[in-house]
């Protein structure tokens, strides 16, 4: 069943849009904790209580619609209201319920519902907090799915369980440090059947999540996934081999377990070796880019520098300028030559020089020193970025060499195994003696 919520307010347009009647026909199935009767008079109830308080948005709004094919009766949309008003923390507010019948596309009358809610809580005088709203109905409506056996749409799939095949190469290495929920990986097969109406169906959508439906060694059908780890259908979606069967009806067309390990231990490899050529690119642009990176830090710094010898020429010429007029000529000078004051003058000005050209020293050994940094700075990151790549093209070489390696001797075991049952048998059947099928 397809739950979608929403807060709002407008009461009036509500009550209105509920009772339109492009609707074939229109049933108020319940109006509860209102002094009212009808929805008009609710609604004005619960925006006159959210006076009291800042809420706008006083009345939480539910639409309830089942699958097409399903005809649906009054107490399944109440418990399932029942239980969203519980999930969402509405629980004893006040509410109402009201049942359409519409008429499809197709000529056919069906039926959905509206539940809406008064969020004031009276006691308190303040509005009933929704959060994750969205979240919960939309797990509500899976779990209604699943315990009606009605077929699932696939936006009710939960995700927790991607396929190995979208794996980013930090996502795989995080699913191969995290152990395996059982409650999940029960959920995951429950959606995997949830959503298949047929043989092809359900092994897509197990083969999406790195599972590969085959038939067992001995009887029923199992999903084995990379690890050699057999899974009975049966068990893990919850159902009994008979149900099984009526779907999965073509299990001569299955691999056995060992080829299906293969094919799931070779969906992983192919999709490190994509990651693998993705970082091997990804390091390959990373190199064009820090190359790019270095030669606009060289021009920059060359126009710095640049700017700096101007400034300080511009500012030594002007310095030299305030110097010289010191110097006084003509008669004045001839004074300031006998008094000593010209030699004083030029004394004060050959100091001023020096601390200048120290001072002019000084920027220049910063510029240098600023520049210095940053270039080390870009030669860190750099090698920071290059060490990163090939850690992760390693490490996924790695785990491709050891997939190779595990699928490949356990294929190894297996035929040995074989053999080793086959050589016993003959023995057996040599010295007359009957052996165990065990």
């Amino acid at each position: 069943m397809i739950l979608v919520g929403n807060q709002r307010g407008g009461g009036k347009d509500l009550a209105s849009h509920l009772l339109k009647e492009e609707n074939e026909r229109v049933v108020v199935h319940q109006v509860r904790g209102f002094a009212s009767n009808d929805l008009h008079g609710a609604f004005q109830e619960s925006y006159a209580m959210s006076k009291g308080t800042r809420c706008k948005q006083h009345l939480f709004s539910l639409s309830l619609n089942p699958p097409i094919d399903e005809s649906v009766d009054s107490q399944t949309f109440e418990d399932a209201v029942d239980r969203a008003e519980e999930t969402l923390g509405l629980t004893g507010q006040p509410r109402a319920i009201v049942f359409h019948e519409k008429l499809g596309r197709d000529g056919e009358v069906r039926r959905h519902a509206h539940a809406v809610w008064c969020r004031i809580d009276t006691e308190n005088m303040k509005a009933v907090h929704l959060s994750f709203s969205k979240k919960k109905l939309n797990d509500l409506g899976r779990d209604l799915y699943l315990e009606h056996g009605w077929q699932m749409p696939r936006g009710f799939v939960r995700h927790e369980e991607a396929s190995p095949r979208n794996y980013t190469l930090a996502e795989w290495q995080q699913a191969k440090r995290a152990e395996k929920d059982p409650d999940r990986l029960k959920a995951m097969f429950q959606d995997c059947w949830a959503i298949s109406d047929s043989q092809a169906a359900f092994t897509h959508a197990l083969k999406e999540r790195g599972f590969i439906l085959a038939r067992g060694d001995r009887r029923g059908v199992v999903a084995v996934d990379r690890h050699g780890e057999v899974y009975a259908i049966s068990r893990w979606v919850g159902i009994k081999a008979k149900q099984v069967g009526t779907r999965i009806r073509d299990t001569k067309a299955l691999p056995d377990t060992g080829e299906a390990q293969k094919q799931a231990t070779q969906i992983v490899i192919d999709r490190l070796q994509e990651l693998k050529a993705i970082e091997e690119r990804k390091a390959k642009d990373a190199k064009e880019r820090f190359k790019l990176e270095r030669r606009r830090l060289s021009d920059q710094h060359r126009k710095e520098r640049e700017r700096l010898q101007a400034r300080q020429s511009e500012r030594a010429r002007q310095e030299e300028h305030q110097r010289k007029a010191r110097i006084r000529t003509g008669w004045r000078g001839l004074i300031d030559y006998l008094t000593g004051r010209r030699r004083a003058a030029e004394d004060r000005s050959r100091q001023e020089k020096l601390v200048a050209e120290q001072r002019d020293m000084r920027e220049a050994n910063k510029l240098t020193s600023n520049h210095q940094t940053a270039k080390k700075r870009l030669d860190r990151t750099e090698q920071k970025a290059r060490r990163h790549h090939l850690t992760q093209a390693k490490e996924a070489d790695q785990d491709i060499q050891k997939l190779e390696t595990t699928s490949a001797d356990r294929g190894k075991r297996k035929i040995e195994f074989k053999n080793h049952r086959a050589s016993r048998r003959r023995i057996h059947q040599s010295t007359g003696r009957t052996i165990c099928s065990k």
